[in-house]
Order: C-alpha cells, then sequence, then structure tokens
C-alpha cells in the first residue's frame, strides 16, 4: 500500500508523520532538548586511571568526563567468551591515552556518561560489530529454524574480506536479500569513514552521533511503497538528500522540498491527530467508541456500543462494532506508540466464530505495524491481551505530563509543548493577516518559559516575521489556554 511522509522541522523540534492513503498512521517527535547522547562515538582521552575501582575516568569533550569500568572494555570482555586481555586496568590503559569509546548510557544528575569500548553500529536490519566476528540472532526470533535460515542467509551475503560481526534485527525476518545487501554496504561504510576520521581528529572529538529523526526516516520507515517524503526545511531538505546520496541512492529522488503557504502538517489535519492521540475516547465511524487508558504497568482498551444500532440483531451490532474496532485499535497502537502489555475488553461476543473473526482481523490489521507484536488471544475472563515492544516513549509521554490538580490521574501538555504550539500558530497568523503587534495571553507557567528556556525561540520568530511579539500572563488561564491577539 502506498504511503507518504511529511517531515516538519523547527529549530526546537523535528516532527514525522507516515501516512496511507492520506490518512496519518504513524507519528514520531524528536526535541533537540532531549536527544540523549547513547550510541554517540568519541575519540576520548583517558584523564584518570582509577585501580582500585578498576574504572577509568575518559574526557569526550562534555561538561564532565566520562565513566569507564573495565568490565566495559573490550578486551577484557573477550576473556569471559574463551580468551582476551586479563590485565587489571592500570596495564590497559594510562593517563593521556586516546581511545575509541560509545555511550552506553546518559548523564545523569551528576553522574557522567557511561563508555564501552565495543563499538556497534545499527542499521535498518542489522548491527555492525566491527571489534566481532561473532553473528548474533534477536533473541525475539526464538523459531531455531528460521534463526539457522537467517544466518545462512546472512554469511552468504557477506563479503570475503569483511572485518567484524553482526546482529540480526526482529525486521530482518521479512526483508530481501537486496535489503540485507544494502544494509551491510551502509553498515561497512560507516564504519570505514568513521575510522578514517579518527585516525586525523584530535583527541577529544565526537566521531559519530546517531542519526537525527530526519535521517533514520529514510534508514528505518522508507521502503519502495513510499511515494514521497516531503520535508519543510531546506537546510534538514539538503543534509537528507546528502544522506540518501550517500548511503540509500534509490530514495534520494522521493526527498521533496516543501514550500507552500500552509503549514505542511495542515495538509493532511495532522495537527488534528495529534491532538485526537492524545485523548481518551476514540470515536469510531459507526458511533461507537473506545476508552485508551495508559498506566505504568500496562494499556488498557475499553470497547463500546456508545449510539451504534445499525445491525440486524443486538449480536450483529456487537459484532460490527468489534471488527471495526480492531482496525481503530491497532492504527491507535501505532500512533500513540503505546508498548508493553495491552488489555483490549472488546465487547462480549457469545458467538465463538464472531470471536475468532474479531481475533483475526485485529492479527491482520497489526500487520502493518513495524514494532513487533504478539497477540496471545482470548483469556478466560474474555479479553484480548497482547504485548507491542517498547522502541520510544509514547507519545502522551513525550507531549504531556502528569497534571497536578488531578494527582496524577490525569496528563496536560508541558508548558514547553504549549509554548511550540503558539509559536507555530503565530507563523500560521503572520502568513494571513499583518499586524503591528502579537500579544501572547497565556497562564503563568508558559510565560516563564518564554521569558527563560525559550526566550530564544521567541527572539528568532520575532525576526522571522519582522514583528513585535509580547507577553501577558492571565492568571485565570489553565496551563493549556492561550490566546494570540493581533494589534
Amino acid at each position: 500500500m502506498s504511503n507518504e511522509v511529511l517531515i516538519n522541522v523547527t529549530p526546537q523540534e523535528t516532527r514525522v508523520a507516515v501516512l496511507e492513503q492520506g490518512v496519518v498512521q504513524e507519528l514520531h517527535i524528536e526535541r533537540a532538548s532531549a536527544r540523549g547522547l547513547v550510541g554517540n562515538i568519541y575519540l576520548g582521552r583517558v584523564a584518570r586511571v582509577l585501580p582500585g575501582m578498576q574504572s577509568a575516568f575518559v574526557e569526550i569533550g562534555l561538561e564532565r568526563a566520562a565513566f569507564l569500568h573495565i568490565a566495559d572494555i573490550w578486551e577484557h570482555r573477550q576473556n569471559g567468551h574463551g580468551g582476551g586481555d586479563t590485565r587489571p586496568i592500570e596495564k590497559i590503559l594510562h593517563e593521556g591515552q586516546p581511545l575509541l569509546v560509545q555511550v552506553i548510557k546518559d548523564p545523569i544528575g551528576t553522574k557522567g556518561a557511561r563508555l564501552s569500548t565495543q563499538v556497534s553500529l545499527a542499521g535498518r536490519l542489522l548491527v555492525y560489530l566491527p571489534q566481532d566476528s561473532h553473528i548474533g540472532i534477536s533473541q525475539r526470533i526464538d523459531n531455531e529454524a528460521e534463526r539457522e535460515q537467517l544466518r545462512e542467509r546472512l554469511t552468504s551475503l557477506l563479503p570475503a574480506d569483511i572485518v567484524g560481526g553482526f546482529i540480526i534485527r526482529t525486521m530482518a525476518e521479512a526483508a530481501s536479500e537486496r535489503e540485507m545487501r544494502s544494509d551491510i554496504e551502509y553498515l561497512t561504510k560507516l564504519w570505514r569513514d568513521l575510522s578514517e576520521q579518527a585516525r586525523s581528529s584530535p583527541a577529544p572529538s565526537l566521531l559519530y552521533q546517531d542519526l537525527s529523526l530526519a535521517q533514520r526516516v529514510l534508514r528505518d520507515m522508507v521502503d519502495d511503497d513510499t511515494a514521497r517524503i516531503q520535508v519543510d526545511s531546506r537546510e534538514t531538505f539538503g543534509k537528507m538528500q546528502a544522506f540518501a546520496e550517500q548511503y540509500t541512492p534509490t530514495i534520494a529522488e522521493r526527498i521533496v522540498h516543501y514550500a507552500g503557504e500552509r503549514p505542511l502538517f495542515d495538509l493532511a489535519s495532522v495537527e488534528d491527530e495529534i491532538e485526537k492521540a492524545l485523548g481518551r475516547r476514540v470515536d469510531l465511524k459507526s458511533g461507537g467508541y473506545l476508552i485508551v487508558d495508559q498506566t505504568e504497568a500496562l494499556t488498557t482498551i475499553d470497547v463500546n456500543t456508545g449510539g451504534f444500532v445499525g445491525g440486524r440483531s443486538f449480536d450483529d451490532t456487537i459484532f460490527k462494532t468489534n471488527l471495526e474496532a480492531a482496525q481503530v485499535i491497532a492504527r491507535q497502537l501505532r500512533l500513540r506508540n503505546l508498548g508493553g502489555i495491552i488489555i483490549i475488553d472488546f465487547i462480549d461476543m457469545e458467538n465463538a466464530d464472531h470471536r475468532d473473526a474479531v481475533l483475526g482481523e485485529l492479527n491482520r490489521a497489526l500487520e502493518r505495524d513495524r514494532t513487533r507484536v504478539t497477540v496471545n488471544g482470548f483469556t478466560q475472563l474474555g479479553l484480548v491481551e497482547m504485548t507491542r515492544k517498547r522502541t520510544r516513549e509514547s507519545l502522551a509521554h513525550v507531549l504531556c505530563e502528569p497534571c497536578a490538580t488531578c494527582q496524577g490521574r490525569g496528563e496536560i501538555k508541558t508548558p514547553q509543548t504549549i509554548c511550540y504550539e503558539i509559536l507555530r500558530e503565530i507563523v500560521r497568523e503572520a502568513k494571513q493577516f499583518n499586524p503591528r503587534e502579537f500579544r501572547i495571553l497565556a497562564a503563568q507557567a508558559v510565560i516563564d518559559m518564554f521569558l527563560d528556556e525559550e526566550s530564544q525561540s521567541l527572539a528568532q520568530l520575532g525576526d522571522f516575521i519582522g514583528k513585535t511579539i509580547s507577553l501577558q500572563v492571565e492568571t485565570v488561564y489553565s496551563q493549556e489556554q492561550y490566546d494570540i491577539v493581533l494589534m
């Protein structure tokens, strides 16, 4: 089925929407302020060796030195696999020594980042291990025959002179040989470029940063069914073109720079879909509805008939509502990026054939999900149990925070989210009207955010539109309420 990718870029965040036949199926959001360091590769310099702790501090160019334990030194770790360096850390490292390291844990509080000397580079289907000759398989692929078949397929595709090993990811289960070969070429070229850079760079230096969301779109989301990738930032468009020409040349011609007057996300009502995806209630076309509740332990989805009475009998009404709900649930899981344990409470069905048909419809709808899903079927209580792999934070966790007013039982958008909504709305208004000044009326927390952390963003926007933007606190407004007055 043909799909299209829309990429909306601002200095503060990148948002991606995947559409099929004009309907939003997936949403991805990455904020510049929240990009982690995990996966980054540095040429570091050993600052201090601690024999008593069998660890070392390594300068990698951050505010605090990063931490390296002997257990994370690749030469030492091999000792548990039939060889390796058994010497203590003071015999392996010395102060001032340049060292190639990768971040495996972000800095937290007063602690620096945690490092490893074993480098891994993730592709769409494979993970490349340049220092290891082992070929591994994702533990989630549990069929032994399938594991062996995947190992043989990969081995047959590897060049005779290749150095290093691979881990086969779950996405490789349905991949073609051409796709796997493309991943091998991408990862080995990436490692060659990185190694060349390490030889000519001073320590400390950042050699490799994990791909931005826009680049990961090209690596992970675009396939033969993708008709077009539209991006509304000329700078990001240029970077994506360069990346595609170097690593995925067949995709380059499908990347288009959108320069229209209307905001890109307005074209396909993506903003409306984001709002709907943050709500508990999801209306069905038939008149029924879903209630989605996300908790720390699991997500529950309750199906209700609502005002639907279109069936020939009550059982028929229930069956049709459940069939429609199965399709909508699969889409909502992707939109909201719900992971972990998911419990679905379909309306009770006495007919066993109806239950089988609803379960079959759910499984068919879930086949389009690029994230691994396991459906365990109906329990004795009539609930459907399933799991969906957690790959990133859910949409609600990215955009919202627990509401202090309701003591954490609900969620509201963060002041930062409201700030970005206001900035986008001002851009939209500036294209239609020509006022002397824009005045923002909002809650204290939102105004404080504009005066502090987002002051630069507000100033940049004022320069961009060539208008004065003033702020005014409205004490009676809730955190999500705001108005933009044209003066």
